[in-house]
């Protein structure tokens, strides 16, 4: 114990899944906040520029190696302080500022050779019980990976985030955070109790300010916009807090969703070499179908969590993989009927294979993306199934042949449940009405073939969706895009045919309220990216 604080936890690490950590939030600074500060970090930070034997490392460390940047010096930091320091320095200077904590951007909102001054918060990883907030305190370095671990570990709760352990929770959280255990308990920033965030006001004066989702706080428009609002709009995120917004009392156990100790898991697995069009066709539909019809919240399989992976030809085989709480009663049998009826009557031999292991190696065990390679990520929501149309585009590219293939699939992943029974105005997330996360993805190692691979996917893209001017248009099947996968392609009319723009996608309705936000805690526009909130007016 010390100064009230519950101190559990470890630091260092990486990472920032589904979206990038260019930080978000403002707010300023008051008697209670000041209160609320903690001292400096043992870690003193490093200052590094080229040169030096860390530079290369450090500049590269975001995991797009299609995009590289060249800042003129690299901060890593170990504190709020040290964050606002830097900043303030930054902002006296005029220099263009960005942010790490995993460095899982899709895009090239850090590696930008506009960016002059880059913090890396990978080392602000400390995640702790604070009994003061009656909240977990996590610092916005930290990975998924260390959250569930020391959560798990010490209290044996969770947070409902992605399914990639070494993203870095300070991107993965601006933008929403889904993962698999969302169906039953929600979204990340449905626990998201307060943020502290680095702001620059119109002054250029950087400061710190802490935000609550509570509704006499004047600081709440702060913490609505990084409930979905994505990074790099608002400041610099330096901490959360999280808590579930109906827990009461102090007992730690008691704040936060408990995940399963163990999952009844089942893989089933279709290889190209038997699948026809037809087949394809039909293994796809039944997908969609079935989730279609349990989708409600009163379904036995309400906390199925669920994925389809429709692998390239050259790519590796087409596989469903689920899992239930093994604790649940009858949850073996239910999993078994689940199989049952996705694969009967295909007239398409399958393997089904079937495990239990613990939550925690399970959910640590997914493989980490530690190696750079260039990549296209595209994505949307849907809100029923494709049309036959569709996964006859799908069946089309997925069987072209020339380029790099080994790292292009395309993954369809049940979402809903508890996540749809939030209004959308609620958070800044706008999307609560979803069935299915839709992401289409290629690698590849060799850059010469860059302009081919991309062409590749924008072509796929836009045949997808060409009943909609090339993007998933929100409509009665489509639900817009998620902006922790960013794709610029959607700001770009050459790609986006549709006269709607890019922030209608992401964000709906929200958007106006973001921007009055960003007016509010970033008047002079210092945090930016290529698809940053403008600011109102």
């Amino acid at each position: 114990m010390k100064d009230g604080v519950t101190r559990r936890g470890f630091v260092g690490g990486t990472a920032a899944v589904g979206g990038l950590f260019l930080g978000s939030g403002t707010f300023p600074v008051n008697a209670a906040t000041v209160a609320n500060v903690e001292c400096d970090s043992p870690f003193g930070g490093a200052e590094v520029v080229e040169g030096d034997i860390r530079y290369q490392d450090l500049a590269s460390r975001g995991r797009n190696s299609r995009f590289v940047g060249h800042p003129g010096v690299i901060h890593v930091v170990g504190s709020a302080e040290q964050t606002e320091r830097v900043v303030q320095d930054a902002v006296r200077a005029g220099r263009r500022i960005a942010v790490r904590s995993g460095g899982h951007c899709y895009e090239n909102f850090v590696d930008d050779p506009a960016v002059q001054v880059l913090l890396d918060v990978s080392e602000m990883a400390e995640v702790r019980f604070d009994e003061r907030r009656s909240a977990f305190a996590v610092e916005s370095g930290a990975t998924l990976g260390q959250l569930y671990r020391t959560l798990f570990l010490g209290w044996g709760v969770t947070v409902p985030g992605g399914a990639c352990p070494d993203v870095g929770v300070g991107g993965h959280v601006t933008g929403g955070g889904y993962g698999p255990l969302s169906r039953q308990y929600g979204l990340a920033v449905d626990h998201l109790h307060a943020v502290e965030v680095v702001v620059v006001d119109a002054s250029g004066r950087a400061h710190r300010v802490t935000a609550t989702g509570a509704v006499d706080d004047p600081n709440r428009e702060l913490w609505w916009a990084h409930t979905g609002g994505g990074g790099g709009n608002f400041g610099i995120v330096t901490r959360y807090w999280f808590r579930s917004p109906h827990a009461r009392g102090t007992d730690p156990a008691a704040l936060l969703p408990r995940p399963p100790g163990a999952l009844h898991n089942v893989a089933i697995t279709w290889e190209w070499d038997k699948m026809s069009q037809e087949a394809f066709r039909a293994v796809v539909r039944r997908y969609g179908q079935w989730h279609q019809s349990h989708a409600g919240s009163d379904s036995p399989y309400a906390d199925l969590a669920s994925g389809l992976t429709l692998g390239h030809r050259e790519a590796g085989p087409i596989t469903v993989n689920a899992s239930l709480d093994a604790g649940r009663s009858g949850a073996a049998r239910l999993l078994d009927r689940y199989a049952e009826e996705l694969t009967q009557d295909l007239g398409i031999p399958s393997r089904v294979e079937r495990s239990t292991v613990s939550w925690l190696r399970n959910t640590l065990s997914v493989p980490q993306s530690l190696q750079r390679v260039e990549f296209k990520t595209k994505a949307g929501f849907l809100r029923r199934p494709w049309t036959d149309g569709q996964v006859d585009v799908i069946w089309r590219f997925l069987n072209q042949s020339g380029g790099e293939r080994w790292g292009t699939a395309v993954t369809l992943t049940s979402v809903g449940g508890r996540m749809n029974s939030v209004p959308s105005t609620a958070t800044a997330m706008p999307h609560r009405d979803a069935l299915f996360s839709a992401v289409y993805e290629t690698c590849w190692g060799d850059p010469r073939g860059r302009d081919g691979q991309l062409a590749w996917i924008r072509g796929f893209y836009r045949d997808l969706f060409s009943d909609s001017g090339g993007v998933p248009v929100p409509d009665d099947r489509n639900g817009g895009a998620y902006i922790n996968y960013p794709d610029t392609d959607l700001a770009d009319p050459q790609w986006n045919t549709s006269g709607v723009p890019w922030h209608a996608l992401y964000y709906g309705d929200n958007y106006r309220r973001l921007q009055r936000a960003k007016k509010r805690w970033d008047p002079l526009d210092v945090f930016r990216h290529a698809l940053s909130v403008e600011r109102a007016g």
